[in-house]
């Protein structure tokens, strides 16, 4: 499968390119409205060549494997997506990211890595200003290229992997960087739906306290178009290593939950999941069929050692344990015990229970363990007590 770049994208360096699908471009995308999800929603989708695009094209189930094979991802910070054209590298009023462009094309058959371009949004005087460079997986950033500086900026940094001093080489700080693309005149969808996963993504980083460990930034065309919204994120894994992991189709809904478990918990969201850096194609597609593997392997453990404590059930909350002994040789206990299991396993499965969901768990195994016996003994006392307070009524009328 085809990663759903375009051929002629002069922003995409690799020795051995695979085959590609056919290009969507801004003109052959008909007006189209986004749902509340932030999905797309159009009568008539049509590719470039005016070849109709089926509802099977913006699958989920094709996601995966449809990364190009790159090693280094290097972004060039450059003015607003809103003034970038659709040819950004081949623009004769934007110099910088065109000489940048060009020279690397001329020089990636001596750079010892398979490496991607793309403009990311730049503002003067903040962290990602006019003209700066990051690197990933390096996570370095260098300040200040000019259009002077791009033949000997790409020879030291790209082609020879030394420092290129002038540049002030800097350690990037931050724990993830997102980038969405936004590159609205190369396809309207990506101007559509990037900005609005841009504002989500900064408010929820806002209300979690993450803005000092997150970076979003919007960027130009990264590939697959029918994939938008489209998302990058570069950041460390549980092993201290940087990976940078895309995600396409994502929604508006989607946001907290990358947030979440991808960001928070180093935790890969399959469904939205299209490749990873430095695995090729169909590496992406092996490596997320053993991830769906594994966790399903994990789920089917968890259900079998559930079914398999048959002997005592316990659970513990605030240092207290609480126990009941099955008993065996009677089938009422033995519901019981599967009744407070369930209990138990309510419990367990929470981190911050309340102590009124343990008043009433106690509560519940207190009238499942009241037993016939104890029902025929309280009727007992209760005609007993009957009894006496007639007798005593009796007593007094006849005195």
């Amino acid at each position: 499968m085809g990663s759903g770049r375009y051929l002629d994208d002069p922003l995409i360096f690799t020795r051995n390119p695979p085959s590609f699908s056919s290009p969507i471009t801004e003109s052959s995308f008909p007006d189209e409205s986004i749902s509340r999800s932030g999905s797309y929603e159009s009568e008539s989708l049509r590719g470039g060549d005016g070849e109709s695009i089926s509802d099977a094209d913006f699958g989920l189930e094709r996601l995966a494997g449809t990364v190009q094979f790159y090693e280094r991802h290097v972004f060039l910070c450059y003015k607003k997506p809103s003034v970038w054209p659709a040819r950004i590298e081949a623009s004769e009023f934007d110099r910088l990211p065109r000489l940048l462009s060009s020279v690397v094309s001329a020089r990636k058959s001596s750079m010892k890595k398979e490496t991607l371009l793309t403009i990311c949004e730049g503002h003067d005087g903040t962290e990602t200003s006019n003209g700066d460079v990051l690197i990933f997986p390096d996570m370095i950033r260098y300040r200040r290229l000019t259009h002077f500086d791009v033949d000997t900026f790409v020879e030291e940094v790209l082609v020879k992997g030394v420092e290129w001093l002038p540049g002030n080489p800097e350690s990037l700080s931050g724990s993830s960087y997102v980038f969405i693309c936004c590159h609205g005149s190369r396809d309207r969808r990506c101007g559509v739906c990037g900005p609005s996963l841009v504002s989500r993504f900064r408010e929820e980083i806002e209300l979690c306290g993450l803005g000092d460990e997150v970076s979003i930034s919007p960027c130009s065309h990264i590939g697959g178009h029918k994939y938008a919204g489209d998302v990058i994120i570069y950041g460390l894994n549980i092993n201290q290593k940087v990976t940078g992991h895309w995600y396409g189709c994502v929604t508006l809904e989607d946001v907290p939950l990358l947030l979440e478990q991808h960001i928070n918990n180093g935790v890969i969201v399959d469904r939205l999941w299209r490749g990873e850096m430095g695995l090729l194609e169909e590496d992406q597609k092996k490596t997320q069929e053993q991830r769906l593997q594994l966790n399903s392997d994990k789920i089917s453990n968890r259900e079998v050692t559930q079914e398999s404590v048959n002997d005592s059930i316990c659970f513990q909350q605030n240092g207290n344990s609480n126990c009941l002994e099955e008993n065996h040789t009677e089938k009422n206990t033995s519901e019981r015990v599967t009744s407070v299991k369930n209990a138990s396993f309510r419990v367990t499965s929470s981190e911050n229970v309340s102590c009124g969901f343990k008043v009433c768990a106690t509560m519940s195994m207190w009238l499942e363990n009241w037993e016939k016996e104890d029902t025929y003994a309280a009727l007992a006392v209760a005609c007993a007590a009957a009894s006496v307070a007639i007798a005593y009524n009796c007593y007094k009328q006849l005195k």
